[in-house]
């Protein structure tokens, strides 16, 4: 066979092979069209978002003590450190609402609840937020170790587990330095089987909790103070 007849083969060729990939390739986008959603069908589903709400705890009448406090972030336990509303339907499973979630992380919820509720009782000079800068004589700290709906047979439930620690700053020493450190659980009915039920029953676990950890932190702090 001629040389120059070979020559000119890759050449047809190349145009033929051209023809043939740019086929495969809108075939290629054909189907990626098909596969895709379609936007002009079902809209996306809505996701509800939830906060707590409650009136801040009503501590009672007691004196002013001269110190100021802060509140440092709380951490949260691995199993709750999302967004996603965790649901426990029976022992050793966990679950999560499929389009309701908290408008924030458990650890910011409970700390903002907390510094919003310790300014409102007014029993310190000052409360400082973990953000703040400036002396103080108090530091609270702590960490969200259950922040979950229960579902049990006699009732679904809000679960808040909080562990909390009172430090005196002013110790140098670092044993005298812990005023108290506490465990705090409430357990509340749901009104109703639904996200929205957990965020109305979870917002009375935290104004529970919330009480109890102001009282204890006002109590001991004073004793301190007077020492």
């Amino acid at each position: 066979m001629p040389m120059a007849h070979l020559l000119t083969k890759p050449t047809r060729t190349g145009n033929s092979q051209s023809a043939f990939l740019l086929r495969i390739a809108g075939l290629g986008l054909v189907a990626a069209a098909l596969l895709m959603p379609c936007g002009c069908g079902k809209p996306p589903m809505l996701v509800h978002q939830y906060i707590l709400e409650y009136p801040a705890p009503v501590i009672g009448r007691k004196a002013k003590i001269p110190e100021v406090v802060k509140v440092e972030q709380f951490s949260v336990a691995q199993a709750f450190n999302t967004n996603a509303m965790v649901y426990q339907p029976q022992p050793f499973k966990s679950e999560t609402y499929n389009y309701s979630r908290w408008r924030a992380n458990p650890g910011y919820l409970v700390t903002d609840y907390l510094v919003r509720d310790f300014r409102d009782a007014y029993l310190f000079d000052a409360v400082f937020g973990p953000a703040a800068t400036g002396r103080y004589r108090f530091q609270l700290e702590g960490g969200v170790e259950e922040f979950q709906e229960v579902d049990e047979p006699d009732g679904w439930k809000a679960v808040l587990a909080v562990t909390a620690t009172l430090l005196d700053v002013t110790r140098e020493e670092v044993p005298q330095r812990v005023v108290f450190q506490k465990n705090y659980r409430a357990l509340t009915p749901m009104p109703e089987k639904t996200p929205q039920g957990l965020a109305q029953a979870m917002s009375r676990a935290m104004a529970e909790v919330s009480a109890r950890i102001i009282t204890d932190t006002y109590e001991a702090a004073r004793q301190r103070a007077g020492k």
